[in-house]
């Protein structure tokens, strides 16, 4: 049977304090709701406290139990999640829920988390945003292909853009001709960065190439900028 990894979700401490202090509760009364309604007969209020000081973070099936005892969503106790797994605990699902939705079964579904390398054909990727309510640009960072994504970028903005139209809409759900007006910008901003390193001694030529390898490496942040401002 697969052994599931548990890797401890982005814990955000100053939201469980508060959430514990807004409904008028102290450690030892979170302790006891999480031992008497989950079983995790190991919680002490010495385990509240540390998580709330930062100095401890609950494993997935404990930050599941502490939401409850909160009476909030385990996402109000998550900081930004980056990975497939921490966006299923954000949203406080099971794992056998996001496989059966998406089309896999759970065992290929839980090595698809531990590897953070997404396996889903065009169907199960749609289904896969729709259940996690992710944005494009969390599709891509959760699936794995930012560095698809930036070998993509890179090409498109130094040779041809026109070329790469076709391959990045296929790695991503963003609108054809946004893609299309983003690529053409950012084209033309990388040459124009480039430009100055044309011109022999010119005193700007360094400066030119070292704001053109700049943009290169920021390519994939650049690029969701880019997406979102033309959406706007």
């Amino acid at each position: 049977m697969h052994q599931q990894s548990q890797p401890t979700p982005p814990f955000n401490a100053p939201a469980a304090r508060r959430l514990r202090e807004a409904l008028g509760m102290a450690p030892g009364h979170v302790a006891y709701g999480i031992r008497a309604s989950y079983g995790l007969n190991h919680i002490t209020p010495d385990h509240i406290s540390a998580w709330e000081r930062g100095t401890a973070a609950p494993t997935a099936a404990e930050l599941s139990a502490l939401a409850g005892a909160l009476w909030c969503a385990p996402g109000e106790l998550l900081g930004a999640a980056t990975t497939l797994r921490e966006h299923r605990l954000a949203r406080g699902l099971a794992p056998e829920d996001v496989a059966r939705a998406v089309g896999f079964d759970h065992e290929s579904y839980l090595r698809m988390e531990d590897s953070g390398q997404w396996r889903g054909n065009d169907r199960q990727s749609a289904a896969l945003a729709q259940v996690l309510g992710l944005s494009p640009q969390d599709f891509a960072t959760v699936t794995g292909l930012d560095e698809k994504l930036a070998d993509l970028l890179r090409s498109a903005v130094s040779t041809r853009w026109q070329a790469y139209v076709r391959p990045i809409s296929k790695l991503l759900p963003v609108d054809r001709h946004r893609l299309e007006d983003v690529l053409e910008h950012m084209h033309d901003d990388y040459h124009a960065r480039m430009a100055s390193t044309l011109g022999w001694g010119d005193s700007s030529a360094e400066d030119g190439g070292d704001s053109g390898r700049e943009f290169l490496a920021e390519i994939v942040p650049v690029f969701w900028a880019e997406v979102r401002e033309a959406g706007a």
